[in-house]
C-alpha cells in the first residue's frame, strides 16, 4: 500500500484526491493534512508516507515553508513533494521545480495526478535501491 499524505486547506481538494484515487486506483492509502503544522504533527506520530501532495498558499505555513521543515530533518528529507497548487506565476513554478519532484497546477485531472504520482513513487523506489 502507497501511502500519500495531501497538505491542503481546502477540505473539498483533499476529498477530490482522496475519492478520485479510490475510483481510479487501489492499492493507495490517503493520509489528509489541513495545514502544515498538521502535516508536522501527523509526522511526528509516525504517519510516514510515501510521497506529499502539497499546496504553496496556505495560512499560517505556506507550502514553501513546510517543504524547508521536511527538508530539514533528517528523518523526513528523503520524502518526495509534489506541489500540487493554484499559485501558476513563473517565479513559483521556477522554484517549485528546483524544490520538488513535480509541479502540478490546479485545475487538474485526476488520472494525469496518478499517473505523475505514480511517476515520481517509481523514481523513488529507485534512488531507495542504488
Amino acid at each position: 500500500m502507497k501511502k500519500i499524505m495531501i497538505v491542503d486547506d481546502s477540505p473539498s481538494l483533499i476529498l477530490t484526491v482522496k475519492t478520485g484515487f479510490q475510483e481510479i486506483a487501489a492499492g493507495y492509502d490517503i493520509i489528509e493534512a489541513k495545514s502544515g503544522n498538521e502535516c508536522f504533527d501527523l509526522l511526528r506520530q509516525g504517519k510516514i508516507p510515501d510521497l506529499i501532495l502539497l499546496d504553496i498558499m496556505m495560512p499560517v505555513m505556506d507550502g514553501w515553508e513546510v517543504q524547508r521543515k521536511l527538508r530539514e530533518h533528517p528523518q523526513w528529507q528523503h520524502i518526495p513533494v509534489v506541489f500540487l497548487t493554484a499559485k501558476t506565476d513563473s517565479i513559483s513554478k521556477q522554484i517549485g521545480s528546483i524544490v520538488s519532484k513535480d509541479y502540478i497546477e490546479k485545475p487538474f485531472d485526476i488520472i494525469d495526478l496518478k499517473k505523475r504520482v505514480d511517476s515520481v513513487l517509481t523514481a523513488a523506489k529507485k534512488n531507495q535501491t542504488m
